[in-house]
């Protein structure tokens, strides 16, 4: 297995055609990424816990239906399945309010991830979502040990949700401290380094806590990428934003499913030339992505990656 996924997945309600109606989706970044890898031809799997009701039997559906391995089949009785109502803005971007008072995602348990889903993947992933509450916080934190102790790429996005942490960008910011000693690569948005100390301070922050790699997200333009001691910029797509949802996922989807594709399997793999490659064939993604409406479903394949990419060189 190329991805082991561990977080939220979510039922996005995004706005229909008719006034005030709105259209059932299956969301959360984990599961993006995870249908972005499996859209270039690779393998994943998701842990996360949704609700014992039809909201929660339509996810684990749609896992299937992408082909994306369900590692925790049990349903959640203590919650619905969470659920985001998402609000499109006319430059595409987008807002989310969350119904989690509680859900079902924040039931995630340690005992859910298998010591043995771990082993046999070769990228551990996870973001910040997960970490704000418990019991899914332990579940996450400890996939993310248990990658580092058996020699697996870990993988970490920030993805700050100001309604998951009720505004407190300082309890994020420490959650994910704490968690940064078993990542090897970070990804951030701008308005997330902010959170983090600054970009002047992303070197000091990966000889701290040992990252290889840090991608600062940088929406149309592209992508910062910061790799032993050096940075450069990934350039964006130019692309018509309709809708950005799941863009920084297909991103880094991409990102993640490139290094793949070129042999990674350690941190120690890489090298600037791979990389370089990489975040060329993530911004690709995010490009296609936000030229149409939906999350899953406008993730691109890797056909249409490539295309874009060679359509670029042309």
């Amino acid at each position: 297995m190329d991805l082991y996924s561990i977080g939220e997945m979510v039922i996005d309600f995004t706005p229909g055609s008719e006034p005030a109606s709105y259209i059932r989706n299956a969301g959360g970044a984990p599961v993006n990424a995870a249908i972005a890898l499996v859209k270039s031809g690779l393998t994943a799997g998701v842990c996360c816990s949704v609700g014992d009701d039809d909201f929660g039997r339509f996810l684990m559906d749609t896992l299937r239906e992408y082909n994306v391995r369900v590692l925790n089949p049990r349903l959640c009785r203590e919650a619905v399945t969470t659920m985001a109502f998402v609000t499109l803005y006319e430059n595409g971007d987008r807002s989310f309010v969350f119904a989690r008072k509680p859900g079902a995602d924040m039931f995630l348990r340690e005992e859910d991830v298998r010591e043995e889903d771990i082993r046999e993947s070769a990228i551990v992933h996870a973001g910040s979502c997960s970490l704000s509450a418990s019991p899914e916080r332990e579940a996450t934190v400890r996939a993310l040990r248990l990658g580092r102790e058996m020699g697996k790429l870990v993988s970490f996005d920030v993805n700050y949700r100001n309604l998951m942490w009720d505004d407190d960008q300082e309890a994020c910011a420490q959650a994910v401290r704490e968690i940064l000693p078993y990542v090897d690569l970070l990804k951030i948005s701008a308005e997330e380094v902010e959170m983090m100390g600054g970009e002047e301070g992303i070197p000091a922050l990966m000889e701290r806590f040992g990252l290889t790699v840090v991608m600062e997200t940088l929406g149309p333009d592209g992508a910062r990428c910061f790799f032993r001691g050096k940075k450069f910029l990934s350039p964006g797509g130019k692309g018509k934003c309709v809708d950005a949802t799941a863009a920084g996922d297909s991103f880094w989807g991409g990102f993640l499913a490139s290094l793949r594709l070129q042999g990674v399997n350690l941190a120690g793999d890489i090298t600037e030339e791979i990389l370089r490659r990489a975040a060329a064939y993530g911004n690709a993604a995010g490009d296609l992505c936000v030229q149409r409406k939906g999350a899953i479903a406008a993730i691109p394949t890797r056909e249409e990656i490539e295309a874009q990419l060679e359509a670029c060189q042309g």
